[in-house]
């Protein structure tokens, strides 16, 4: 009996060792493969930040206009940095998301997916946001321009709202690439193209009525000539 109590707690100790060294592989792994992580990250971070830096980037922010309104908010333009930390974080959760099925943490592996899947969005939100730059500054120079060459008052005034109208039209795409509030998003489109539809009716209807009245006056008069 004392020889089986001796061989039941032995292979329990053997039971427990060998399980210890299995959970102590797994971490040693883990740690493993987020620093090989971190050291990819890094690098290819800085790799980006170097080819952001040589397109120059921020130039062409510059000449859009962009850092001027970030600089009233107190908000260095640093595309090159932005970039690399963007591409940074993004390989690290990639780690991180190995680590995390090296340790069978299912529950933070189905996270980092998710999160993951989550990226593309933001990237395209970006570009819709630049885009949305680019065509705000090329339709406020037309607006002025044109408005210069009419002869007619404040070309500045009208393009400036030109530029914010494009600017908060691609801010609300952006919003709605990320899946933000897009029911209040899509509401507040709808309404404002209603409120312009009404308000031109309006105006029209209220500034073109006496037009309106003198062209079926004149085209009654012609008619009972004929």
């Amino acid at each position: 009996m004392v020889e089986s109590w001796i061989q039941v707690v032995v292979d329990s100790l053997y039971n427990l060792w060998i399980g210890a060294m299995g959970v102590v592989g797994s971490i040693i792994g883990a740690l493993v493969v987020f620093i090989i992580g971190l050291i990819v990250a890094s690098g290819i971070s800085a790799i980006v930040e170097r080819a952001v830096k040589i397109i120059k980037l921020d130039d062409l922010l510059k000449k859009l206009g962009i850092e001027e309104h970030f600089g009233r908010a107190g908000i260095k333009i640093n595309s090159a940095r932005f970039c690399g930390k963007v591409v940074y974080w993004f390989f690290v959760l990639v780690f991180l998301l190995a680590v995390a099925d090296v340790l069978s943490f299912s529950t933070l592996s189905s996270f980092l997916e998710q999160v993951l899947l989550y990226v593309p969005n933001v990237i395209v939100s970006i570009l819709i946001m630049l885009a949305a730059f680019v065509v705000a500054h090329f339709l406020r120079n037309l607006v002025i321009a044109s408005v210069k060459s009419a002869r007619l008052h404040s070309p500045t005034l009208l393009g400036s709202i030109t530029w914010w109208a494009v600017v908060i039209f691609g801010f609300l795409a952006s919003l709605s690439q990320l899946g933000i509030a897009i029911s209040i998003i899509n509401a507040l489109i709808t309404g404002f193209i209603a409120m312009l539809a009404l308000a031109g009716g309006i105006a029209f209807g209220l500034g073109g009525k006496d037009v309106a009245a003198d062209i079926l006056e004149r085209a009654e008069k012609n008619f009972r000539e004929k």
